[in-house]
């Protein structure tokens, strides 16, 4: 019998706990160990969160209202249960009783965002401070620190100031860049001395085209033809919202870099999300159509930071509809991070759809582009409980490497890496703990993640998505994604799954 692998093993150690008794047996010849010994020194392990999907607390203590206040409560129908954020995790009151856990299972960082709206309830400094909101993290950031995990601040992770949309149309306008970059300010100078990693933005790419090409994400725009949307334009507004986005992230950048990084001693980054894409057919069509894939994706983003223009793809295909750079913004945009953050969750098919919609335009049309998951009906990787995501880990290490030859090397961070399980009412917590599916996806992807380090890959980080179950946006509460089972029956109680004890083991050695 071959040896077990060491998620299997872990798995077996931890169903025996639970059952209360280890039966020894003879020596096995095990494989060689694979732990956080496998990665470099210093390499960081840790989990992550979002403030509207983790805090709660949104109707108190000063907090303003952001867009994914408004759009659950706008647009119930596009929530999957029809759930919102007001509650959720209750993070905001529970943070001491989370961090005991977070130190018990021995993380070295928590990744966390801030709510712009928490802070600056009408999203401008000039409209003021709430004092409230700045004590929470003031407090969250300290009481991190007292149990030896590093903090991770995202400034903004989708939540923009309803006050500013409502103004001005948020980042639609480019006024967005002045109110981002002086809320920007504002948590650089009065949490910098304590905070040392920083993301500018959660996933602007997934903002541009969940919020104004497709409408399934606040503030829910899109042309008619696309979706179910009162307001929007699918062919222009996802440019201009990225623009804008590039614009906010290239200004803090500059700022914190000039103003706060030669004392504060941090760094900064963006946080981008991209699935591989793998050719469907070895032909030559398919193989441009992934790259253009990764060009409409990541390299919409990763491009300007890098070199300071769009893709040539983007710019031949969308043509007039693609903001310009001018010279000046191009030269602060390039080089504008110290790392470069990555979510990856899956992999797609890719093949060539020349004939895309020429008359309907939107975002979705222009790559042209047909994703899939499968080929000769083949799944492209196990299922899951969200329809979109395949368990793929290879996909991870060529995302990798594809990253260090056409982007320079840049440091990465995996910022959010994880598994859903379907939320099942029905099933007794001490169940819902074994979640064996999350440890192998895990294993899975942290020897890939290894492999590509091995290659010469730059990464310094691994952040779980995510540490806790929490409201998973249009999904609302219908996935679990955490380390940490929340009983939201049952007062917001909290259980470490065994994959939380798997981590734990993986990160002891």
């Amino acid at each position: 019998m071959a040896s077990k692998a060491p998620w299997m093993l872990s798995l077996l150690v931890l169903a025996a706990l639970s059952a209360g008794k280890i039966q020894c047996s003879k020596p096995t010849r095990h494989p060689i160990p694979f732990n956080r010994s496998s990665f470099p020194a210093g390499f960081i392990f840790g989990a992550g969160s979002a403030a509207y999907q983790s805090e709660g607390a949104a109707l108190t203590n000063g907090r303003g209202p952001s867009i994914w206040d408004s759009f659950p409560r706008e647009h119930p129908e596009k929530i999957a249960d029809g759930s919102n954020g007001d509650v959720a995790d209750d993070f905001y009151h529970c943070y001491k009783e989370d961090i005991k856990l977070m130190k018990r299972i021995g993380l070295d960082s928590f990744r966390f965002s801030i709510s712009w709206s928490r802070i600056l309830p009408k999203g401008k400094l000039s409209r003021g401070v709430n004092s409230q909101g700045v004590k929470f993290y003031n407090n969250l950031i300290n009481e991190l620190l007292s149990n030896g995990i590093k903090p991770f601040v995202t400034l903004l992770h989708f939540d923009i100031p309803q006050a500013l949309v409502d103004e001005y149309g948020g980042f639609l306008s480019p006024k967005i860049v002045k109110d981002y970059l002086e809320y920007a300010d504002f948590c650089f100078k009065t949490f910098g001395d304590r905070v040392k990693l920083w993301v500018t933005m959660n996933e602007p790419n997934g903002l541009s085209i969940n919020g104004y090409n497709g409408g399934g994400f606040a503030p829910g725009r899109c042309s008619k033809y696309v979706g179910n949307c009162t307001a929007g334009n699918s062919a222009i507004e996802p440019y201009i919202v990225a623009h804008n986005s590039l614009l906010a992230h290239g200004a803090a950048v500059k700022l914190y870099k000039h103003k706060y990084q030669p004392y504060q001693k941090g760094k900064i980054g963006i946080t981008l999300i991209t699935p591989w894409f793998e050719p469907k057919y070895q032909t030559s069509a398919s193989r441009k159509a992934a790259s253009r894939s990764l060009d409409f994706l990541f390299g919409w983003f990763a491009h300007p930071i890098t070199y300071g223009d769009y893709p040539q793809s983007m710019k031949s295909l969308v043509g007039n509809r693609l903001p310009k750079f001018n010279a000046a913004q191009s030269k602060f945009l390039k080089g504008s991070l110290d790392f470069l953050g990555i979510n990856y969750y899956t992999a797609y098919y890719a093949e060539s759809d020349p004939s895309s919609n020429s008359v309907n335009i939107s975002y979705e049309t222009d790559r042209k582009v047909t994703l899939s998951t499968e080929k000769n009906g083949t799944p492209i990787g196990a299922s899951t409980a969200l329809s979109w995501l395949f368990i793929y880990p290879k996909g991870l290490q060529k995302l990798m490497v594809y990253i260090k030859e056409q982007y320079n090397n840049p440091v990465i961070y995996i910022t959010e890496n994880g598994v859903p399980d379907a939320n099942n009412s029905s099933l007794p917590i001490k169940d819902a703990r074994k979640d064996g599916l999350r440890i192998r996806y895990l294993h899975g992807h942290l020897l890939y993640l290894s492999k590509a380090i091995k290659e010469g890959v730059n990464v310094k980080a691994y952040y779980v998505w995510s540490f806790f179950d929490d409201f998973e946006w249009d999904s609302g509460y219908t996935v679990r994604f955490g380390l940490t089972f929340i009983d939201f029956k049952d007062n917001l109680r909290r259980y470490l799954k065994y994959s939380a004890y798997w981590f734990k083991m993986f990160l002891l050695n």
